[in-house]
């Protein structure tokens, strides 16, 4: 049988990767400690939501850089315009929605 011969994965891939994830333990984290000092009635001071939002901000741009790896390098050059358009606009949509829910969590902050 026929074997093709696998490409070598970006350099970035490995690196994207490990951020990701501990950017993503990290949240969780961060999400369960404001559980536990939630619950036993201690508020939270809210510079400590900066934890939180950059761990969420570096999850969404490794999340969109390993998708570009996938989506823009791998693709062959005669449609990569196209393919970097839509790219482009996911990833504004993406972000958007991230800022929006920053936004939204820090202006209720202030509201109560």
């Amino acid at each position: 049988m026929n074997n093709p011969e696998k490409p070598f994965p970006h350099p970035l891939r490995k690196t994207l990767l490990i951020t990701e994830f501990s950017a993503l333990a990290v949240l969780l984290a961060s999400m369960g400690w404001f559980s536990i000092q939630t619950d036993t009635g201690h508020s939270i001071n809210p510079a400590w939501l900066l934890i939180p939002a950059f761990a969420s901000f570096a999850v969404f741009l490794s999340f969109i850089g390993l998708m570009y790896l996938r989506w823009i390098v791998a693709v062959s050059a005669a449609n990569q315009l196209r393919h970097k358009v839509v790219f482009s606009l996911l990833a504004i949509t993406l972000i958007g929605v991230w800022v929006y829910g920053i936004a939204s969590t820090w202006l209720s902050l202030n509201a109560a």
